[in-house]
């Protein structure tokens, strides 16, 4: 059964995030390469970066860890202390789980120039370790890097929460954002989107004058949608995951999953 929304599904900006993640690169890699051979290629880059601060994505990225934190207090039997006398005023009134960093696998599509291996665009999916501290500070670095280097950047953010990596007075307000900064260019160009937009067709720039090649991205999201079955692990009743509607969108969310076979 496909989505019930039009463009991107805030539901799978949750636990499914990271195999969408993966799934998306891969099918842009697919479609891309089937257009610009024989003179470039598409290939996955996977990256290796530590959330260092996964308590915040715990019942949203991470559920697993949740429950398991959840149920430690139960399950594990440690020895007890011989000075078992407890003071009621030195019971702390409340306790947090501490986590260690938890490795997360990120993958960048890169458009290569095939018979240099020269890299001429890189496609950014981002994910929630890319836009908050310290990700956020470390994922500027590399897009600037990109530009001083002549590469063109198209970054993809379907993601509501976090902080934008580009920042300005004018960028509007949308629950979505793509943006391509071409290689040498002054701005960049933006295609803001709302819950109830749908994905649009954006271009990918090679090396002049070879013109740019069109990515459809709506389609792509609907074919791994069905492929990966993400409609038998969704609950439609229940609320996305954070952040929080808007009463706009809420409203609107309500409309159209109302009609939605559920």
């Amino acid at each position: 059964m496909p989505s019930p929304f039009p463009g991107m599904d805030p539901y799978l900006e949750g636990y499914l995030w990271p195999d969408v993640h993966h799934r998306l690169a891969t099918e842009i890699a697919r479609q891309l390469g089937a257009q610009i051979r024989p003179r470039y290629v598409a290939r996955l880059e996977i990256t290796v970066v530590e959330d260092i601060y996964p308590e915040v994505e715990i019942g949203v990225m991470y559920p697993d860890v949740e429950v398991l934190l959840a149920q430690r207090p139960s399950t594990l039997h440690e020895p007890s202390l011989t000075f078992s006398t407890k003071t009621p005023d030195l019971i702390a009134p409340f306790t947090l789980p501490l986590m260690g960093p938890v490795p997360h696998r990120i993958a960048t599509v890169e458009v290569r120039d095939a018979a240099n291996n020269q890299l001429v665009t890189s496609i950014e999916i981002l994910s929630p370790v890319n836009k908050r501290e310290p990700g956020l500070t470390a994922y500027r670095e590399k897009q600037r890097r990109l530009r001083e280097a002549g590469i063109h950047v198209l970054e993809i953010d379907w993601l509501r929460r976090g902080i934008r990596p580009l920042q300005h007075p004018r960028l509007p307000e949308s629950a979505y954002l793509i943006t391509l900064i071409r290689a040498q260019a002054a701005q960049a160009e933006l295609w803001p989107l709302h819950l109830s937009d749908t994905l649009p067709d954006v271009p990918v720039p090679l090396h002049p004058p070879d013109p740019d090649v069109r990515l459809e991205l709506g389609p792509i999201l609907q074919t791994i949608y069905d492929e990966a079955g993400y409609d038998l692990s969704i609950d439609y009743h229940q609320p996305p995951p954070p952040p929080e509607l808007s009463a706009e969108e809420a409203a609107w969310l309500q409309s159209l999953l109302r009609n939605y076979e559920l």
